[in-house]
């Protein structure tokens, strides 16, 4: 998992409240445990006409926001079925922060578990966000996780929390196999301590 440090990219708005992991990656996808393959698919029914065109409608196909890595979406992001697809499908898509008021609990852990980085801000800092954006789209912040702040053009500058095991782990680039070969050692060093000890619950192959 790479390491999340200070990051700057284009920001894109999504202004819309309980966007659902149906939505962000439909169930007719879910047809691969790999991680990789679901960007192309990353909000499907609403980023393709019926002809499978792109929908300039949508708010991820307009050419200022090309190569957005920090999505700002409205309430409740990420609700619905616990289906993990969804956090690959963002990573997958380039996203590696999201930025929102709330965030259904287990889409914002397998968050961490996918080197995302979600972002629980304020409805007037999320408000202030949406405004600079629609105001100059395209628009780069910054997020220091560090800081742990975000930083716009304008000279906003907005403090979050995060849990500190959490970043650590985002700073580090570990995911869960990643921080436990850390301890990989002394997990060896238990395992020969306990075959002399309990050779029963190691049969020989």
């Amino acid at each position: 998992m790479k390491a999340y440090k200070t990051h700057t990219s284009i920001a894109v708005a999504m202004n819309r409240s309980n966007v659902d992991t149906d939505q962000i990656i439909p169930k007719q996808f879910l047809k691969k445990v790999e991680r990789t393959g679901f960007g192309i698919h990353l909000f499907n029914d609403w980023r393709y006409l019926n002809d499978g065109s792109d929908n300039p409608d949508f708010e991820l196909n307009q050419p200022e926001v090309k190569g957005a890595k920090i999505l700002v979406a409205g309430d409740n992001f990420g609700c619905g079925s616990s289906r993990e697809h969804a956090p690959w499908a963002i990573a997958d898509y380039g996203f590696n922060t999201v930025i929102s008021t709330s965030f259904a609990d287990i889409f914002f852990n397998n968050c961490f578990k996918n080197g995302i980085l979600p972002i629980r801000v304020t409805k007037e800092q999320l408000a202030a966000l949406f405004a600079e954006l629609e105001e100059h789209p395209g628009s780069q912040f910054t997020i220091n996780l560090a800081q742990q702040t975000i930083s716009t053009p304008k000279g906003l500058e907005i403090s979050f929390e995060v849990d500190s095991f959490r970043k650590h782990s985002l700073l580090e680039g570990l995911d869960d196999i990643g921080w436990t070969l850390q301890h990989e050692s002394k997990i060896t060093t238990f395992e020969e301590k306990q075959k002399q000890q309990l050779p029963w619950l190691w049969p020989q192959q």
